[in-house]
């Protein structure tokens, strides 16, 4: 029997997360990941695997800080590897094999998918440092310090400019339909997470009514890193431009490290200090999260389900048991029309049957009529 609950529910911390792909979710558990794909005709595709981490979840994931190290490159991984899952549904014709292929399989046999993908992490990485770490430190160099003399203000213009260039290439990806799109299904996962986590039955109605800014959210990771780096390199200070900016790069795991833990604290805590520190990322999560379709939320809702049992989730944090017109995909008006056209359907049987009755009734008066006749 369910358990009505008229007070406002508590949200607790439920371990799953995940990003939006190409037209679909992909979510984590401690153990195992799935990506769910609307593919081209509409249907609901799901992949499921094993996570790497779950396997060091009792070694250096229980090391502060150095966990956060691990745990940002495992993302970065998993990530490009469900991306490259979600492409595939998407290709319109078998690839041809180029010569670079050839020779990479040659080269290094069947490793050379994993090889490339890390060379692409690799060089995502790269490309992140230099957008986000180098260039305003360049720029504040070779500009700002000919006319401000002040090193306090330089490492505070700095950080500045970090944000806003961060603000600036999420502005200009979102020209894109595909990356708005991309963003609509960030939101449909955040509604997921945030439908459980506040112990409501996870169903399109449930989902579409929850808030779709999340505070483990990778948007709030990202500004944790910044924000932290302008407090560290505004009281680590070098006088030399080149020695500055080896600093600012050999910090960046440091820096990473403790943004994990402000972040694993915001998601599992909920009161007046962390809503105050997870106010900016929830701010900056308008930006990279935009309200889903329902047909959105029902995918994200297959790849809850495939590494998630959310009723036994309700059950031992919220003592709730859905009722089972809470479990499933509608809400009263589909179901209620649902009903309705499940009756004009049998109707139509009916009449069928009526008419073949008829009709074979009509035959055998005939068969009877021409042997009569005979």
């Amino acid at each position: 029997m369910a358990k009505s609950k008229k007070k406002k529910r508590k949200v607790k911390y439920s371990g799953i997360g995940g990003q939006a792909v190409m037209e679909g979710i992909m979510m984590r558990g401690s153990d195992r990941y799935a990506v769910a794909v609307r593919k081209p005709n509409k249907q609901i595709e799901v992949v499921t695997g094993d996570c790497k981490s779950g396997n060091v979840e009792k070694g250096i994931m229980k090391i502060p800080f150095l966990r956060g190290i691990v745990a940002f490159i495992d993302s970065l991984e998993l990530g490009m590897k469900t991306l490259t899952i979600s492409a595939d549904f998407y290709e319109e014709e078998e690839e041809e094999e180029t010569k670079f292929d050839r020779f990479m399989t040659k080269l290094f046999g069947n490793k050379a998918e994993s090889i490339m993908t890390g060379f692409t992490i690799l060089l995502a990485i790269l490309m992140a440092v230099g957008l986000f770490f180098v260039a305003p430190a360049l720029l504040t160099h070779f500009v700002l310090e000919r006319f401000i003399a002040n090193a306090s203000l330089i490492a505070i213009a700095e950080g500045l400019i970090r944000i806003f260039i961060f603000i600036g290439y999420i502005l200009v990806i979102s020209l894109s339909k595909e990356i708005r799109r991309t963003f609509m299904y960030h939101g449909a996962e955040h509604k997921c997470i945030n439908c459980v986590e506040s112990g409501k039955a996870l169903n399109v109605k449930n989902v579409m009514r929850s808030s779709r800014r999340h505070r483990r959210c990778g948007t709030s990771f990202i500004l944790f890193i910044m924000m932290i780096s302008i407090v560290l390199f505004f009281f680590i200070r070098v006088d030399s431009a080149i020695l500055r900016l080896g600093l600012r790069i050999l910090l960046i795991p440091v820096i990473a490290g403790i943004s994990y833990e402000v972040l694993r604290l915001m998601g599992r805590y909920d009161n007046w200090l962390t809503r105050i520190l997870s106010a900016p990322g929830l701010l900056f999560q308008s930006l990279t999260t935009k309200e889903p379709s329902e047909d959105m939320v029902e995918v994200a809702i297959r790849a809850v389900e495939a590494v998630f049992d959310w009723q036994q989730y309700l059950k031992e944090n919220f003592d709730y048991v859905p009722s089972g017109d809470e479990i499933g995909w509608l809400d009263d008006e589909d179901e209620e029309m649902d009903t309705k056209t499940m009756e004009a359907l049998m109707a139509d049987v009916e009449s069928d049957s009526r008419d073949a009755h008829a009709e074979l009734r009509f035959m055998e008066e005939d068969e009877s009529a021409d042997n009569d006749e005979d």
